[in-house]
This record gives structure tokens, sequence and C-alpha cells, in this order.
């Protein structure tokens, strides 16, 4: 979901308040109720919020959106990103690709890049990459998150050790205010650790949608990446944060 700047500044609220009623809200930003329901009915359904008796509040923190929602969502955003990852990985570089289906419109906006080194745990990625000719990919080990293709564990981590590359590209749930980088599963977030630590360069990929938003399990800090490749400009703490850290913001275009 492409949220406009009414639906930001609500949703920034309701972070905020926990829980709001539909009244305060429609008071605090001089809309009709029915137009906040509109506004909260289109984020429910892209699970940012959650309605409950007199009023609304923070989706859950604990369980992502649906894998083939998530495929949607933003996604003229995603394949913006994703092109601006490819115009800066040159030809012969090793990488490692996490999960998610930001680093997948990266694996399709490399396609044709030669003689790539591609470590990855997500089996769509590797399935996109395998249609490059000139490039080698390498699939890891573990086990198998059937809703999504990923594939995590300690065996995978174990694996992903074995390598040091040019550049990890990564994904992620929640920026928050602050720098720290969440996600949902323990298991999915240790591999990302991993794949931190074995990579001289982290490019982290994320929509606008994920600053600010809820997740459960804290994988890391802003101030471990090099660069963050997104579709709108970071929220001001966050900036301060990454120009203190040497953080790269690179703001792309959405793409159709």
């Amino acid at each position: 979901m492409a949220l406009n700047p009414r639906q930001r500044q609500l949703l920034d609220f309701v972070r905020q308040h926990e829980t709001v009623s539909v009244e305060e809200l429609a008071r605090k930003f001089d809309v009709t109720p029915q137009t906040v329901r509109r506004d909260i009915k289109a984020m429910e359904e892209a699970k940012l919020l959650s309605r409950y008796h007199g009023g609304v509040g923070l989706a859950s923190s604990v369980e992502n959106i649906d894998y083939l929602q998530r495929q949607s969502l933003q996604l003229g955003a995603k394949r913006g990103i994703a092109a601006e990852v490819a115009k800066r990985v040159k030809p012969g570089c090793s990488l490692l690709i996490n999960i998610g289906t930001t680093t997948e419109e990266v694996a399709r906006a490399l396609v044709n890049h030669q003689d790539l080194h591609v470590i990855t745990n997500n089996l769509n990625v590797a399935s996109i990459l395998c249609d490059n000719p000139t490039s080698e990919v390498i699939l890891a080990g573990g086990v198998v998150r059937k809703r999504d293709r990923a594939i995590i564990g300690e065996a995978t981590s174990d694996f992903i050790r074995q390598f040091k590359v040019d550049i990890g590209i990564i994904g992620i749930s929640s920026i928050e205010p602050d720098g720290t980088l969440r996600d949902f599963d323990p298991r999915e977030v240790r591999v990302a650790q991993t794949i931190i630590e074995q990579s001289r360069e982290v490019w982290l990929v994320a929509d606008g949608n994920k600053f600010g938003r809820e997740a459960l399990v804290r994988m890391g800090h802003i101030s471990q990446v090099d660069k963050l490749f997104t579709n709108i400009r970071p929220p001001e703490s966050l900036m301060k944060i990454m120009k203190t850290s040497g953080v790269e913001a690179v703001i792309a275009a959405a793409k159709g």
C-alpha cells in the first residue's frame, strides 16, 4: 500500500498513542469520521493497523504480513529500489542476498548482470538468478519455510560463515526511529546477522512502510549498514543517526 501524506500522519499518530478513537482521529486531521474509516480500512487490509472496539491500534508485532500480500504491497517502490541497487552492483561482484520480497525484486533487476557470484538463503532469489547464464548461484542449506521459500536455521548460518562477500543485500520488516532494525522470526534474524558479519559492505533495502513499523525481534542497528535504499526520505531522527554513522541514504523513484 502506498500511503498518502494524511494516511502516513495518521499512522504515525496511532504509533505514538497506541490506541485512538475514530472521532479523535477525525478531529486531529480535520476530516470526517467516514474518511478516517476508509483510511483505517485500507491500512487494516495492509496489516498496518488493527480495528478494536471503539478505536484503532497497531497491527500485531508478532506476526508478519502474509507473503502473497507482501509481494503486491509497494511493488512500484520495491522495483525502484531494486533498480538503484542494480546500478551500483559491478560485474564480477560477490553477493549475499537474504529473504524478502524486496530482495527478490533486486534479484530480478540483477538478472542481466555479468559474472555475479551469489550466495542466498532464498529459494525464489536462486530461481530468478539461475536464469543468468554467466552468474554462479550458491544456495544455503537449512530448513525451508514453506510460506515464502526462505531457508533458515543454525545450519543456514553455519553455511554462510564459509564465505566473505563484497556486498550483503538484506531486507527488514521494521526500522525504528532510533535506528533499531527488527524482524519477526528469530531464526531469520540470526541468518541476517550472519550475512552482516560476512559482508564487506551491507546494503539494506526497505520501502517506506518499514519506518516505525512494529516487529518483535531485534536484528541489529542502522549503524551496521553502509547504504539504505528506500523510496521516501527517512524520518529526520533516523537521518541524523545515519549521518552520524556514515550511512548513505539512496532514495529511489517508483517504477511501474
